[in-house]
């Protein structure tokens, strides 16, 4: 008996994905056109047009002048999405508890002085304000970005920075352990974060930043000005002036979240390419956005900096200066093709 073949059945495309004529990666599938509200008319969330939350989406998102005719071009560099993110961070906490672990069976802080607790008191243990500030403008991003992309980045930095903020918790409590309570006194931390001189720059910078609602400036100012400008002096001048004062341990902490920061800047500057591209009057938004943010952030960064120089031991090579952190950011923008 013969048995007539069946006919090849043609490949299939993914609608979704475009006519890509193959299968889609998970990343692909995990962020591709899930904000169907976007651009969705007459408003983006089945209510009345004029109910709060669709009047806020489209004053601040679709009335954003960071605009494109498709954002799901964008694509974050590292292609993450809640799996992979969960999986890289594992490694690093993993590599995180082997740097603490060997720490700790040296005996490591009762080494350390008096007075290098004394400095951490006032400039480390209140920065879990300013990081929670930096974690919530990342999440108000993610919540108002045109595209799953956008959001799924926005809110990947969100987690890195409660991360931090658990290791920033870590810190003080075993340092307290060793004899410095202060440093988990959240009463002593909240009254410097709101008093001292030293703090006031910054805190100013993050108060306003938590309501810079047009989601354009608010992606510039936090990605493109206020965490680069930041995290120079939050983690890379904190380690050298850690390791200075033989608090080996910070050092390895704050150099292990700089990871986080670059995988920020990686997306930071694809999406800047991708608005760029998009539209001519886009890298003109972003200049005025950052321009507009880029003083207060170096001011905060002085103020900073002053905190860590009252460190018993200097570091070597010596804190960054303005003109240097404002060359860091310079370079950053440049890598985005930004820049005056």
């Amino acid at each position: 008996m013969s048995i007539t073949p069946r006919a090849r059945r043609a490949t299939k495309t993914w609608s979704k994905s475009g006519q890509v004529r193959r299968k889609p990666s998970p990343y692909e599938i995990t962020g591709s056109q899930f904000h169907y509200h976007f651009r969705r008319e007459p408003a983006p969330f089945e209510l009345s047009p004029d109910t709060p939350i669709n009047e806020w989406y489209l004053k601040h998102r679709e009335g954003s002048p960071l605009q494109i005719e498709d954002w799901e071009t964008f694509r974050d560099p590292d292609k993450l999405n809640y799996r992979s993110y969960v999986s890289l961070q594992h490694q690093r906490e993993t590599v995180m508890d082997g740097i603490v672990d060997e720490y700790e069976r040296r005996d490591h802080d009762a080494t350390l002085g008096a007075d290098w607790a004394a400095t951490l008191t006032v400039a480390f243990a209140p920065a879990r304000f300013a990081i929670h500030a930096l974690q919530m403008a990342a999440l108000y991003l993610g919540q108002v970005g045109p595209s799953a992309f956008i959001t799924n980045a926005a809110h990947f930095q969100a987690g890195d920075e409660m991360r931090r903020i658990q290791w920033l918790a870590y810190r003080c409590k075993s340092l307290s352990l060793a004899g410095t309570p202060e440093l988990v006194s959240s009463t002593l931390a909240r009254n410097t974060w709101e008093n001292d001189e030293r703090w006031q720059p910054a805190r100013k910078l993050l108060e306003e930043l938590l309501i810079a609602y047009d989601w354009g400036e608010a992606f510039a100012a936090l990605n493109l000005t206020v965490k680069p400008v930041l995290d120079i002096v939050l983690n890379e001048e904190l380690a050298l002036v850690a390791e200075a004062n033989g608090d080996g341990l910070l050092a390895s902490m704050q150099r292990e979240h700089a990871h986080d920061s670059e995988r920020s800047q990686r997306w930071s500057k694809a999406l800047v390419a991708t608005a760029v591209a998009g539209a001519d009057g886009n890298r003109d938004h972003l200049q005025k956005w950052v321009d507009q943010w880029s003083s207060a952030a170096y001011d905060a960064a002085d103020g900073l900096r002053s905190l860590l120089a009252d460190a018993p031991v200097a570091p070597q090579p010596a804190l960054l200066g303005r003109s240097d952190i404002v060359g860091r950011h310079e370079a950053f923008l440049a890598s985005c093709e930004l820049g005056r």
